[in-house]
């Protein structure tokens, strides 16, 4: 049992528009049939973005989605104090495979690490807090809340951003071979969680072998969003102002966590 964060803000894009309010009453019936839904390129103006993949600039631009919803401005992500927490399933993929199978020089091959999403964001943003990456589908992202409770009740930072990626578009035909490990249809997504200290509680359960939880109503609006799941769930959880205890659920490669988080939206100590 850990001190729970409070969530100050979520920033959440995916295919089916900016935030919980964009998704669909059914992902299913919304995709028609389509087996992947596109978040497409961002637009930056920056020279040095120029060649940087889709899923590096979807991380910033989930990172600049969490600033506007907490109305912060950049400095206040900026420094030490600041830990950026990246989970992904896939959100390397795409890079990967472009390596591979067309050559693509030595400037290219950093890219094709999961290190790359987080580490623009870091250069971006100024961030040089605590770091670390986790990978696997909504676990990966369970777990990092869960990392993220730990720097926060030892006082080793100030704030945490918990960042998911996950693109498909490139790959589709590599999810189509794995099919029965998916469900339809895959949905783009990038999610950015601002977590600071709170006064709640937060508990982790570990289940293997468990198999795939029913999500129910929440998957059936979602779709595939693999380690965003959890980001969309706390965004539509938000903003139904909900009961003061939370609990979310993932699961991947046969193992289940699930996270009770009680007063998520509590602060605790002032800053």
């Amino acid at each position: 049992m850990l001190t729970a964060p409070v969530l100050r803000a979520v920033g959440l894009l995916t295919a089916w528009g900016n935030g919980g309010a964009a998704l669909p009453v059914d992902a299913l019936t919304a995709a028609g049939g389509r087996p992947v839904l596109s978040l497409g390129r961002p637009a930056f103006d920056q020279d040095r973005l120029r060649r940087v993949p889709r899923e590096c600039l979807l991380g910033l631009a989930a990172v600049e989605a969490v600033l506007a919803n907490a109305r912060a401005e950049r400095e206040a992500i900026s420094g030490e104090r600041t830990a950026l927490l990246y989970a992904s399933a896939g959100g390397y993929a795409a890079s990967n495979r472009l390596f591979i199978d067309h050559g693509s020089g030595g400037a290219y091959f950093p890219y094709t690490a999961p290190a790359a999403v987080p580490a623009q964001v870091a250069i971006e943003f100024g961030i040089t807090g605590p770091y670390a990456i986790f990978i696997g589908g909504p676990v990966a992202t369970l777990r990092a809340i869960w990392y993220a409770a730990t720097l926060l009740e030892a006082v080793l930072c100030d704030r945490v951003l918990v960042l998911a990626v996950e693109t498909f578009e490139e790959c589709v035909d590599l999810y189509a071979r794995g099919r029965r490990l998916t469900g339809h249809p895959l949905v783009e997504a990038a999610g950015c969680l601002w977590l600071e200290p709170g006064k709640g509680t937060l508990a982790i359960e570990t289940d293997r072998g468990a198999g795939r939880p029913n999500r129910g109503e929440i998957h059936q609006r979602l779709g595939e969003m693999f380690a965003c799941e959890p980001m969309a769930t706390l965004d539509l959880w938000r903003r139904g102002e909900a009961s003061p205890t939370l609990c979310l659920s993932g699961a991947w490669g046969g193992e289940t966590v699930r996270l009770r988080w009680t007063d998520p939206l509590a602060s605790g100590r002032c800053r």
